[in-house]
C-alpha cells in the first residue's frame, strides 16, 4: 500500500521542532539510544502513550548473557544459530553474544536490580527453551518492567532528553521529496491529545517502535504494537526483510477475561510440562528436547494438538514445583493466574499460542543503519540478522541493548549537505470522520484474516485467499486515509495494513518451510531458499542469498 508524497500530507499546519536526534519509541532500545545520544546533542523522545508503555515493560523472561563459568560464548552462538535455522548472520550473532556481559553490567550501573542467588553475591541465571545452559538474567518475572523503570528514571534526569508522550509518528520526512539530499530529515508527528501535527526536523531519526503483534487476532503484545516503524520505513523506501518469520509464543493464558497475558518461557525452563486437557504430556512426540524445544516447534506442536483434538487449549503443569518456589520465582504470573481462579501450584494453567515477536523488520547493518541515510532502526522493528528464521528466547532485549549502543556510536557522525527546511503538514481536502465504525470493522477483519490464513501453519491456498481479501482492505483503508483527518486509530490501522501486506507477500514468496514459516505445501527446508526475503517499495520480493 503506497503512501502519499511529502508535499501532499493532510492535516493542520502546526509546530516545528528541530533536534539532533529524533527517537521514536521508549522501549529498551529507544531509551538506551536516547541516553547515549544525549551525550552528543539534543534528543526528542516520542512515544504513542506513556514513557513506560512498551513491549519492554511487559517482558517477563529476561536477557540472555554468558555469565557462568560453565557457559561459553561459543555455546550461546551455537544455540542462536540452531534456532535461526540457517538464516542468522553469524558475524552479527558473534558481536551481540560477546557484547552481552558488558550490557548487563551497564544496566546494573544505571540502576537495574536483577534477581540474585543465595546471599545476593551473584546473579540468578534462568534457563529457557533452546538454551544449552543457564544464562537468562532476570528480575523475577518482571524483568522488562524493572529495566524500563531504571532507564526512564535515568532519561528523565538528563536535560538533553525531551520526553513527548501521546505523540505518534505519521511518516518520515524524506529530503529527496523536498529538493534536498536523499536522506531522512525527521518525521511528521501527531499529538494524539490535541490533534495537532508537528514537523520534527532532525539530523538522525531512530525507529525503535517495537513489533507488530496486533496484526494478529491473538497476541501477547501490548496494544501499541502496530508495526509503525516498519510501515513508515517501507513507505519511505527502506528495504524490509524476512516478514514471513513471525514468532508465536507457545503459551499465553487462555481465559476469555484475560488480555494478552504471557506465560513466560521460563516456566518450562523450571520444569513445566505441557499436557493435553486429559493430562497426557505430548511434547516428547514432537521433539526429543520436549518442553525445552525452540518456540516454533512448541507452537506448532500445540497447534497440531488443538486441531487434532478440537480442544480450545492445552495446559502447562507447574504442580511439580512447590508454591513457595513459584511465588518467589514467578510472583507476577502467580498473582495474575490467581486473578482468574488458577493456583498454579495446584492446577495446570490453560494456555494457547499467540503472536509474539517479529523476526523480520527494517533491514540494517550491525550498527542499526538502514538503506536510507540518516535513518536508523533498532530493537524489534529492525532486522539485523541476529534472529534468522526464529528468535532464541531472551535474545530480544539483548539485541535492543547491543544495537542501541552500537547505533549511538556512529550516529554522531551523520551529516547532511544542502538541507532545506522540512515542510509543514497540510490538511488538503480531508475532513473529520463521522464514520469511525469503518476503522473498527477493517481493524477486526484484517486481524482475523491474518490469524486464520497466515498463522502458525500456512498453505498456498490460504495465502492466495489472504492476498485477495487483503488487497480489498488495503484499497478501502487508503481511500479512508485520504478522505479524513488523521487519528491514532486510523494511523495504526494504516500501519498494520502495510505490515500485513509485507507478511503475506513474504510468505507467498518463500516456497519452503524454515523456522517460523511453515507451509503445508512445502514442508521441508530447501538450500535454494537459504537467504533473506527482501521487499522494497515498488519492487518484487527478492532473495538475498547468505
Amino acid at each position: 500500500m503506497d503512501g502519499p508524497t511529502h508535499c501532499e500530507y493532510h492535516a493542520i499546519e502546526m509546530e516545528r521542532i528541530e533536534t539532533d536526534f529524533l527517537v521514536i519509541g521508549t522501549g529498551v532500545a529507544g531509551l538506551l539510544f536516547a541516553l547515549e545520544g544525549a551525550r552528543m546533542g539534543r534528543v526528542a523522545l516520542i512515544t504513542k502513550r506513556g514513557a513506560l508503555e512498551s513491549a519492554t515493560f511487559h517482558a517477563q523472561g529476561g536477557i540472555a548473557s554468558v555469565l557462568d563459568q560453565a557457559d561459553t560464548f561459543e555455546d550461546h552462538v551455537r544455540d542462536t544459530l540452531e534456532a535461526g535455522a540457517g538464516l542468522c548472520i553469524e558475524s552479527v550473532v558473534e558481536t551481540v553474544v560477546r557484547d552481552a556481559p558488558a550490557r548487563i553490567r551497564e544496566l546494573q550501573r544505571i540502576g537495574v536490580q536483577f534477581s540474585q542467588r543465595g546471599a545476593g553475591t551473584e546473579l540468578d541465571l534462568g534457563k529457557e527453551g533452546g538454551h544449552s545452559a543457564r544464562r537468562i538474567v532476570h528480575a523475577g518475572d518482571l524483568t522488562g518492567r524493572e529495566i524500563a523503570r531504571a532507564l526512564v528514571e535515568a532519561a528523565r534526569q538528563d536535560d538533553n532528553i525531551h520526553f513527548l508522550p501521546d505523540h505518534m509518528a505519521i511518516d518520515l520526512v524524506m529530503g529527496d521529496k523536498i529538493g534536498g539530499p536523499d536522506a531522512c530529515l525527521g518525521a511528521f508527528v501527531l499529538d494524539t491529545v490535541t490533534g495537532e501535527v508537528k514537523t520534527f526536523q532532525s539530523t538522525v531519526t531512530v525507529l525503535a517502535t517495537g513489533g507488530a503483534g496486533k496484526v494478529y487476532l491473538y497476541t501477547s503484545n501490548p496494544d501499541i504494537a502496530t508495526g509503525d516503524g516498519i510501515a513508515m520505513a517501507y513507505r519511505a523506501g527502506a528495504s524490509i526483510a524476512n516478514m514471513e518469520f513471525y514468532q508465536f509464543h507457545p503459551t499465553c493464558l487462555w481465559d476469555r477475561r484475560a488480555k494478552n497475558f504471557l506465560i513466560s518461557e521460563a516456566l518450562r525452563g523450571e520444569g513445566g510440562i505441557l499436557r493435553r486437557i486429559d493430562g497426557t504430556p505430548f511434547m516428547s512426540v514432537y521433539d526429543p528436547r520436549g518442553e525445552l524445544a525452540p518456540r516454533d516447534i512448541v507452537s506448532r506442536a500445540i497447534d497440531s494438538e488443538l486441531k487434532r483434538t478440537g480442544d480450545e487449549h492445552v495446559t502447562l503443569d507447574m504442580t511439580n514445583r512447590e508454591a513457595t518456589f513459584l511465588k518467589h520465582r514467578f510472583p507476577n504470573i502467580y498473582q495474575e493466574c490467581l486473578r482468574y481462579g488458577i493456583d498454579m501450584a495446584m492446577t495446570p494453567i490453560p494456555v494457547v499460542p499467540a503472536a509474539h515477536y517479529c523476526c523480520g523488520g527494517v533491514m540494517t547493518d550491525s550498527y542499526g543503519r538502514t538503506s536510507i541515510p540518516g535513518l536508523f532502526a533498532i530493537g524489534e522493528c529492525a532486522h539485523t540478522g541476529l534472529h534468522g528464521a526464529n528468535r532464541l528466547a531472551s535474545n530480544s532485549l539483548l539485541e535492543g541493548l547491543v544495537l542501541a549502543r552500537r547505533a549511538a556510536s556512529v550516529a554522531g557522525l551523520v551529516r547532511h549537505e544542502g538541507v532545506p527546511r522540512a515542510p509543514a503538514w497540510h490538511v488538503g481536502r480531508a475532513t473529520p470522520s463521522r464514520e469511525s465504525v469503518v476503522v473498527t470493522q477493517d481493524w477486526n477483519e484484517l486481524r482475523r484474516l491474518l490469524w486464520n490464513y497466515v498463522g502458525i501453519v500456512r498453505s498456498d491456498t490460504l495465502l492466495v485467499r489472504a492476498r485477495r481479501r487483503l488487497d480489498l482492505l488495503l484499497e478501502e483503508i487508503q481511500e479512508y486515509y485520504w478522505n479524513y483527518t488523521v487519528t491514532r486509530d486510523l494511523l495504526e490501522l494504516r500501519n498494520i495494513a502495510v505490515t500485513a501486506d509485507l507478511i503475506v507477500s513474504s510468505a507467498m514468496f518463500r516456497r519452503e518451510s524454515r523456522g517460523l514459516h511453515y507451509s503445508a505445501d512445502h514442508p521441508e527446508p530447501a538450500e535454494v531458499w537459504r537467504g533473506h526475503t527482501v521487499i522494497t517499495k515498488g519492487k518484487k520480493p527478492a532473495l538475498l542469498k547468505i
